[in-house]
């Protein structure tokens, strides 16, 4: 037969499955209790799950902004809505384990957690390390709690857009921002040819060439995306004479 979970044990087992130890035990305990198991709403996390959302949002458009300055808005829009859905909290929310650290009411103990109050808890977590510990803790839940989704998401919004790609694969890889220098320039003026390498590092890779420098700049950053994954380089220098 099997023991009941001690609320101690709950949040004793969460504090460690988040990577984040409270000052104040009374706002963890208040971000695991949902309404049934609440003597009253008031104590439940109701109200942090509207101040976690808030933060989560922000965090999440703090890192596409930085991480991505070749996406319009639109792009960091989409990015930012499939990374802070319920889907994706919920799931986040069940890989750390919250579900065993839950504090519910007895008519909610034999079903299905739903996942709606999976996401209304990993928000409610959110709210309560940054009231605990400030923004910089709250940041650091979130960029390891959801690095997954978040590379997922942002790569497949930014499939093709090899600037995009090569920004970010730069920064997280090498800790280096890409540079493009303009080779030569051939034609002209109503027709001319532009011939750009991506420069990352000190590493100079295959130029690639375009009718404007903007197109010749994403073909030389998916040469030196590939090169960088020891792959042939997709677009021919040749092509620049």
């Amino acid at each position: 037969m099997s023991t009941a979970i001690s609320i101690e044990d709950k949040l004793e087992q969460c504090q460690e499955s988040i990577r984040y130890r409270f000052v104040d035990q009374k706002l963890l305990l208040s971000a695991l209790t949902h309404a049934s198991g609440a003597s009253r709403r008031l104590e439940s996390n109701e109200r942090m799950e509207f101040l976690g959302d808030s933060i989560l949002g922000m965090v999440i458009c703090e890192h596409l902004y930085n991480d991505y300055p070749e996406l319009l808005e639109g792009e960091l829009t989409k990015i930012k809505s499939t990374v802070v859905s319920r889907r994706i909290c919920a799931r986040v929310a069940r890989r750390l384990g919250l579900e065993s650290c839950l504090i519910i009411g007895r008519g909610m103990l034999n079903g299905l957690i739903p996942r709606s109050l999976l996401s209304d808890v990993f928000e409610s977590l959110i709210a309560a390390i940054y009231l605990d510990g400030g923004l910089g803790p709250a940041r650091e839940f979130i960029h390891y709690s959801m690095e997954e989704e978040l590379n997922s998401a942002s790569e497949e919004c930014t499939a093709g857009n090899f600037k995009s790609l090569l920004q970010h694969y730069s920064q997280r890889e090498l800790g280096m921002t890409p540079k493009y220098r303009l080779v030569r320039q051939n034609g002209p003026d109503h027709d001319k040819v532009f011939a750009v390498a991506a420069e990352v590092g000190g590493r100079t890779f295959t130029p690639a060439c375009g009718k404007n420098k903007k197109d010749a700049e994403q073909r030389a950053a998916g040469n030196a995306l590939a090169e960088l994954r020891s792959e042939d380089p997709p677009f021919s220098s040749q092509d620049c004479s």
